[in-house]
């Protein structure tokens, strides 16, 4: 029998990896959508009637059947004190007391997350309702992000389909659409990378692909500011075109100034577009979720380093720990982008390609880290990353502790200070572990994650065929 030519084996290649990627997929998409019921049932339980006149149950936030996993969510939070329950469309009516609080439609969210709040809210008569509603918007972002880290790392998708986080935070705010808005922009550029059997060059140009990413970084923007981080790092990587850099031969000939500016380009004219409408629309509405969140106090909500940290060392919140937060977070944070930038220059001088993805998600850990803001739904931000890099798993395994640690115990601290009951050693012990311990291990992300390869899939025709045979006999 003769030989197969070469495109019969490719052929052959490609049909046996299409049958493993479809079983691939299929087991994530299950596993992540039993993990998203469980936490829709555990979330469920801060609801149900009896209610009070304004829809909210009279279950919420502690839940009627006592469950280890706490069912608060901010979902049902935001039912009342946003006008959401009245229907008021967002941001264009409302605005901010002098007090800070937010009135006439106006959430503390971008304006993207503040629209999906009012279409979850339709038809919704209670904070039961209107969190069910919210859920099924949700939910295909969440398998969307199932889909895309599947294509790109096949079963190391696991870590974001098949772990606590998913559980815990798929329905507890509104992270799954900013966090598909992130995905997606990386399997653009990978794909975009892939060349063709075909043709043998990439399916799209560089600058091609990377416009794409960044339209979808700045919807990511509107929904929840984060991925605006990224479109920094995917212009660096544009900008050195994404080919190994050698400070000796490389002249500024060599750099594409032009597509770097079309990667910026296209995320300021996406998010000019998104938010001028209700710009002009209700300036003053718009204005307000702005204000508040810059008179927002680092306090035991916000659940960061400098609240259980910095508080201590000014004798509680007083104007001098206001004074150094509002001052050190904002100036750290953007220490801490120079740094990883420059860390990731210095990879590209060694000879690789810039680490847009790396860089990204170290800006991200020292965002995390230094802001005055932290809330424990933050996890499925960073755990996409986990996934595409390979970081240590001893560091994965700490996190994802810590991670449940602080999730069971910090919405009980909140429920004992409001209560005024005794303090429970376990409850403060686990919120401190939690958030240490996250603390450190951000830090070591800075660094890790410039330096960590891509678990991603090489971009070429065979790129997603590594474990089928290089030929085909007779």
């Amino acid at each position: 029998m003769p030989a197969m030519s070469t495109s019969d084996r490719w052929r052959l290649r490609w049909h046996a990896a299409k049958g493993n990627l479809a079983v691939v997929l299929l087991v994530l998409v299950v596993l992540s959508l039993v993990f998203m019921w469980l936490g829709y049932l555990g979330k469920l339980d801060c609801g149900g009637a009896p209610y009070f006149p304004d829809g909210r149950s009279k279950h919420w936030p502690v839940g009627k059947n006592e469950l280890l996993m706490p069912c608060y969510s901010d979902l049902q939070f935001l039912w009342v004190g946003r006008d959401i329950n009245n229907h008021v469309f967002p941001y264009i009516h409302g605005g901010i007391t002098d007090d800070g609080v937010l009135y006439g439609g106006v959430v503390e969210y971008p304006v993207l997350s503040g629209l999906l709040m009012y279409l979850g809210a339709i038809g919704a008569h209670t904070d039961t309702q209107f969190f069910m509603h919210s859920a099924l918007i949700l939910l295909p972002f969440g398998i969307l992000v199932t889909v895309l880290l599947g294509l790109l790392v096949r079963w190391w998708a696991l870590l974001w389909a098949a772990t606590p986080p998913l559980i815990l935070y798929a329905f507890h705010n509104w992270e799954l659409p900013v966090v598909a808005t992130a995905v997606g922009a990386v399997a653009v550029m990978v794909f975009g990378a892939q060349t063709s059997p075909r043709t043998g060059a990439p399916r799209l140009s560089l600058r091609t692909s990377s416009v794409i990413a960044s339209v979808l970084l700045a919807i990511g923007f509107c929904l929840k500011l984060y991925p605006g981080l990224f479109v920094l790092p995917l212009a660096a990587y544009v900008l050195t075109r994404g080919t190994p850099g050698d400070a000796a031969a490389v002249g500024r000939r060599a750099l594409d100034r032009v597509g770097a500016a079309w990667v910026v380009g296209a995320a300021v004219v996406t998010v000019a577009a998104v938010q001028l409408p209700f710009m002009i629309g209700g300036f003053e509405g718009w204005k307000a979720s702005l204000a508040f969140q810059g008179r927002r106090k680092s306090d035991v909500d916000t659940n960061s380093v400098w609240y259980w940290g910095v508080r201590h060392l000014t004798g509680g919140m007083n104007s001098t720990y206001n004074s150094i937060v509002g001052v050190a977070s904002p100036l750290l944070i953007l220490v801490s982008f120079a740094v990883v930038i420059y860390l990731g220059v210095r990879v590209w001088r060694s000879g690789e390609a810039y680490p847009w993805i790396g860089v990204s998600a170290a800006m991200l850990a020292g965002f995390m880290l230094f802001h005055k803001v932290h809330s424990p739904q933050y996890t499925l931000w960073i755990l996409p990353f986990f996934v595409l890099l390979r970081v240590a798993w001893p560091i994965i395994a700490l996190y994802l502790l810590a991670d449940l640690s602080l999730d069971l115990t910090i919405f009980r601290l909140f429920g004992i200070y409001t209560s005024g009951s005794p303090m429970k050693w376990w409850v403060m012990g686990g919120v401190q572990f939690g958030v240490w311990t996250h603390a450190v291990l951000l830090a070591i992300l800075l660094v890790a994650f410039v330096k960590a390869p891509l678990r991603v899939r090489a971009p070429k025709p065979d790129g997603f065929l590594e474990r089928v045979p290089a030929t085909v006999g007779a």
